[in-house]
């Protein structure tokens, strides 16, 4: 296992890169606060200076991945502009991208059981990239006759669940054969979903 080190006060931040590592191999419950000051080079004792325990240091590989998706999705929306159907698309786009790249991250944001709401610092970087998705669906949704408009977090609620399913089966290596590229299942997707909602037009 290698070795990360730290220098320079920076053994906060060497346990929470040492915990992706570790998240990305074994999983969010797959490895012991020894393990993660093994990897990072340290004592255990020293992992106590700056966490409670695993889930802390876990909370904190997570608040970490929302702050980079937060921005990684406004990035995505504000690319999209002035278009609200390019803004919306791209923010779905971005989801699958983050998820690619930042697979530790990603689970200890989604999948280790840890609640968004046990630290505000938490709450509030996950509630910025659930803004975001919110907005570009509150944008698309003007579109629709109010008599006919569902809910803007709805419908971000609808393409966070078709973006974390594609993730999930299909862009995670998790085995999961998958008949197409997941790009292409979630652009479909969404396609078919705007267009029951009348906001694309039938092909």
């Amino acid at each position: 296992m290698r070795k990360q080190g730290y220098h320079h006060g920076n053994l906060r931040q060497a346990l929470i890169d040492a915990a992706l590592e570790l998240i990305r191999e074994k999983g969010p419950t797959g490895f012991t606060l020894s393990e993660a000051a093994k990897t990072a080079g340290v004592t255990p004792a020293a992992v106590y200076r700056h966490f409670d325990g695993r889930e802390d240091l876990i909370a904190e590989a997570a608040r970490q991945g929302f702050e980079m998706f937060a921005d990684l999705m406004q990035y995505a929306y504000d690319k999209g502009q002035p278009s609200a159907l390019a803004a919306f698309e791209a923010t779905g786009r971005a989801y699958l991208a983050f998820a690619r790249k930042h697979p530790g991250h990603y689970i200890a944001m989604f999948e280790s059981g840890v609640s968004l709401n046990r630290d505000p610092d938490l709450a509030a970087a996950a509630n910025r990239a659930k803004a975001v998705l919110e907005q570009a669906a509150s944008d698309l949704s003007q579109h629709i006759p109010t008599n006919r408009r569902p809910p803007a977090s709805m419908v971000s609620a609808h393409i966070w669940a078709m973006s974390h399913g594609v993730v999930e089966l299909y862009a995670r290596n998790t085995g999961t054969a998958s008949p197409f590229p997941p790009e292409d299942l979630l652009e479909t997707g969404v396609g078919i979903y705007l267009r029951g909602l009348g906001l694309i037009e039938p092909d």
